[in-house]
């Protein structure tokens, strides 16, 4: 059997908020493995659904674009050490300029983007190196989104914090002059919040993948049936409980934050029809957060002295 450490409780905890003793059990009963005990403690009715993001620690920031014609859109996480280093002038001009770098040339991976050239002549690869030896602090460009609209529509995206979550969504519309009307502007900037605040994964129900699906039914029944429920009836709760996961992770079928009365897909019925009969339809949207799924080491600054003194 995995030995169960101390910190993979604390972690099962705080990806949980289940009891630590339950995260205990539920590690021992899953040989250690943390995605299975996390799936252990929801059949039991001991944890919400585990959220995907993981643990948030890097510093740095995300940085958008978007340019004139609502074309093309960009969203790049650049990491750094710490929260001064983020501050710094010139590493926020590195972040502005990978990302207008990204708008203009649409690498392919994060390796075709380290090897262009920024103006002054140097890679991308270059000149964080550069940056590294004058700040002292590792840095790299971690991950990149780029949107290209293609027909009718706009992309616009929202910024978090001064970087802490970044939001790009794009959307197609029926009527050209529709792009330039406020209440267009003012819906999709609404939805770009909208992501940001409510963590949506999918724009509709039929985007989410059948194996997701299916996890998540067999979850909700094996609930049921440890409430003591008998088959017939946990499939009948199965089905409710899966009504309330679309209206979690899909975001046509969340609730509006600016007015719980309505969803946001009755919020782009209402646009629509202010618009005369426009058919606004979201098409796809991306959201990073700062350090998302990174873990930051943590440094024990009493062990250090000791070690030293021991030494």
């Amino acid at each position: 059997m995995a030995e169960i450490t101390a910190a993979a409780v604390k972690e099962l905890r705080e990806r949980t908020g289940a009891g630590m003793m339950d995260c205990k059990k539920a590690l021992a009963e899953n040989n250690g493995d943390l995605d299975k005990a996390i799936e252990y403690l929801r059949e039991k009715g001991l944890a919400a659904a585990a959220k995907k993001a993981g643990r948030t620690a890097a510093e740095g920031m995300v940085n958008a674009l978007v340019t004139a014609d609502k074309k093309v859109g960009v969203l790049v996480e650049v990491n750094c050490e710490t929260d001064f280093a983020a501050k710094n002038d010139q590493f926020q001009t590195l972040v502005k300029n990978v990302t207008q770098l990204i708008a203009d040339k649409a690498p392919a991976d994060l390796d075709t983007l380290a090897g262009l050239q920024l103006s002054g002549g140097h890679t991308v690869a270059e000149t964080v190196t550069g940056l590294v030896a004058t700040i002292g602090e590792n840095m790299h460009v971690r991950r990149f989104i780029r949107f290209e609209l293609k027909g009718t529509g706009a992309i616009d995206f929202y910024i978090h914090m001064g970087g802490k979550i970044g939001v790009l969504i794009e959307c197609s519309i029926a009527k050209t002059d529709t792009a330039n009307k406020p209440e267009f502007q003012t819906l999709i900037k609404d939805l770009a919040m909208q992501i940001a605040a409510a963590k949506p994964e999918y724009v509709r129900r039929d985007q989410v993948p059948a194996d997701v699906l299916e996890r998540e039914k067999a979850i909700y029944k094996a609930q049921a049936m440890n409430e003591g429920k008998p088959e017939a009836i946990a499939e009948k709760i199965m089905v409710g409980r899966l009504e309330k996961f679309y209206k979690e992770v899909c975001l046509n079928e969340q609730v509006f934050i600016k007015d719980n009365d309505q969803s946001i897909t009755k919020l782009l019925q209402a646009v629509n029809s202010k618009l005369g009969g426009e058919n606004i339809v979201i098409n796809r949207f991306a959201r990073l957060e700062r350090g998302e799924g990174i873990e930051k080491k943590k440094e024990d600054f009493a062990n250090e002295v000791m070690s030293q003194i021991k030494g």
